[in-house]
């Protein structure tokens, strides 16, 4: 699927919010990436965005990145060091098979907001905001 139709489908503000929501729980951080590329590999493309956008910079280590690929129909989840801990493969896997087929049906939004909602649950029981939290990252889609 060429990337800006793509785009045109998201709803950008509900996916906005989503992680604006998910990130009111938690002192974890959410961003979603939308590759304009072709990349061959996309948790490896993802780990390079994940390390470009200075994620592994946040206080607690708990930022989350959902990368997707539209040209190549590819998407991946990566989470820093924290997250990884507490988390464990099969919540990588379940939460990718679970936007897989909101994919698959051709909601594209839904498919982004499902795994933000997932990630933000997650985050929320294992780093709940406890208090005034900086919002260390924007909660706007990035696009590259």
């Amino acid at each position: 699927m060429k990337t800006k139709h793509f785009l045109n489908q998201l709803d950008h503000d509900r996916l906005v919010a989503a992680v604006a929501r998910a990130e009111a729980k938690t002192s974890g951080e959410i961003r979603v990436f939308i590759s304009h590329g072709k990349p061959p590999d996309a948790l490896v493309a993802a780990r390079i965005q994940f390390d470009h956008l200075n994620m592994a910079r946040t206080t607690h280590r708990n930022a989350v990145l959902v990368y997707v690929a539209p040209l190549v129909q590819r998407f991946a989840i990566v989470g820093d060091v924290a997250v990884d801990a507490k988390c464990g493969q099969s919540f990588w896997t379940e939460t990718a098979i679970a936007m897989g087929e909101h994919f698959k049906a051709g909601r594209h939004t839904d498919a982004l907001v499902a795994a933000v909602d997932r990630v933000g649950a997650l985050l929320a029981e294992h780093f709940p905001r406890t208090g005034p939290d900086k919002n260390e990252l924007p909660d706007e889609v990035v696009e590259a």
